[in-house]
């Protein structure tokens, strides 16, 4: 393998040569980037954008190429910086091998988009947690965590995406500045509830269709984008308490990825059985981990009265959860359960418990209400 690669290298620096001998013949750079492509130097690119042009040069004037769309791959020959925009000099896979040159911004190599795909590997099995949509065009991230070094590929404002999992990330501190004895004073006396947004920064691990990106898996900034909550759920999300993820629980259709107008955070769908899962806006960290929900919701619907009734919830039992994603929902039709990852307040354990869901005679939806959550109702009841 090493002699092949000093093969290959040793070919180039030969023609390098020859080319500086004959620095004056105009067929050298041809010949030189010929030569990159025979001995494997270049790179593949694959193009991010809707559609972008492979121009004559990198100058203002230059004309218009070839035109490319997003997914279609190119030879990546060589690079410049032009007042201070990077370019790649690229040739095409038409039937005349178009060469020219490129924004780099409308390029994604092939070595980080096969870190992407190895990063989608890894959950390819998930299910969907939320659907997100992008409020202003950004960069989707290798990594959850600000930085040059791992950015992908750049997504435009209004991009529809599942979210698989979640991140919180610890915000800098700042220093503090001083205050006045009196207002320090008065603030020492109060009983302060740390909140979550003030104290992290919340990053979206998300599935983006091939329609939206050549990227399959990536991290984006969370305050970037609005959860597509959808619309026959959304009255029951209050300002105190967000919904984090929610799943059909039967086989009604929601109708993915449509919105009603641009500017919506709400997610069309025809009404339905829902498992919702949420969360406060309160710090409640255990040795250094936050929890992704802390309140569970089922939601029955009568389709005679269209109307959504309470199965179960949290909320109404007065008691806190401190639960981790994923949610996983199986089964088909009536028979169905989900199952939710909740920690053990006496044994500090991560455990999966089960929610069996049943139709009782009425045709409402029922579940089993699993001991562990039982026993916190008596507990606190015995407070």
């Amino acid at each position: 393998m090493f002699g092949m690669i000093f093969r290959k290298i040793f070919i180039f620096a030969v023609i390098l040569f020859c080319g500086f001998a004959l620095s004056g013949c105009g067929i050298v750079d041809a010949a030189i980037e010929n030569t990159w492509s025979a001995v494997g130097l270049t790179e593949t690119g694959t193009v991010i954008s809707q559609t972008a042009q492979i121009r004559s040069s990198f100058a203002v004037v230059a004309a218009d190429l070839l035109e490319v769309k997003r997914n279609e791959t190119v030879e990546v020959l060589n690079e410049t910086t032009f007042e201070q925009v990077l370019w790649y000099r690229v040739r095409a896979f038409d039937e005349d091998s178009t060469e020219g040159w490129i924004e780099a911004q409308h390029i994604i190599k092939g070595e980080a988009l096969e870190k992407s795909r190895k990063l989608a590997e890894e959950d390819q099995r998930l299910q969907s947690q939320a659907t997100g949509k992008l409020r202003a065009a950004s960069n989707l991230r290798l990594t959850p965590e600000q930085g040059e070094d791992n950015i992908l590929l750049r997504l435009d404002n209004g991009a529809i995406f599942d979210i698989l999992a979640w991140n919180y990330v610890p915000k800098e501190e700042k220093e503090a500045e001083p205050e006045d004895e009196d207002i320090k004073a008065a603030k020492e006396g109060e009983e302060k509830v740390e909140k979550l947004d003030e104290k992290y920064d919340m990053w979206y691990k998300v599935r983006l269709d091939p329609s939206v990106s050549p990227a399959p898996t990536g991290w984006i900034y969370g305050r970037q984008v609005a959860l597509q909550v959808p619309g026959d759920i959304v009255y029951y999300q209050t300002n105190t308490r967000k919904f984090v993820t929610w799943q059909k629980l039967d086989d009604i259709d929601t109708v993915k990825g449509s919105t009603v107008g641009v500017e919506t955070d709400v997610q069309v769908t025809k009404p339905g059985s829902w498992v919702i899962l949420s969360r406060t806006n309160e710090v409640k960290a255990i040795d250094g981990k936050e929890p992704d929900f802390d309140g569970i919701l089922i939601l029955g619907f009568d389709k005679y009265n269209e109307e959504h009734y309470t199965v179960y919830s949290t909320t109404r039992s007065r008691i806190d959860v401190w639960g981790q994603l994923p949610l996983k929902v199986e089964g088909v039709g009536d028979n169905k359960n989900f199952t939710v990852k909740l920690r053990n307040d006496a044994t500090g354990e991560i455990e999966d418990v089960q929610f069996d869901l049943y139709k009782d005679k009425n045709k409402r939806l029922r579940t089993k209400i699993p001991p562990f959550l039982e026993k916190k109702v008596e507990d606190r009841k015995k407070k």
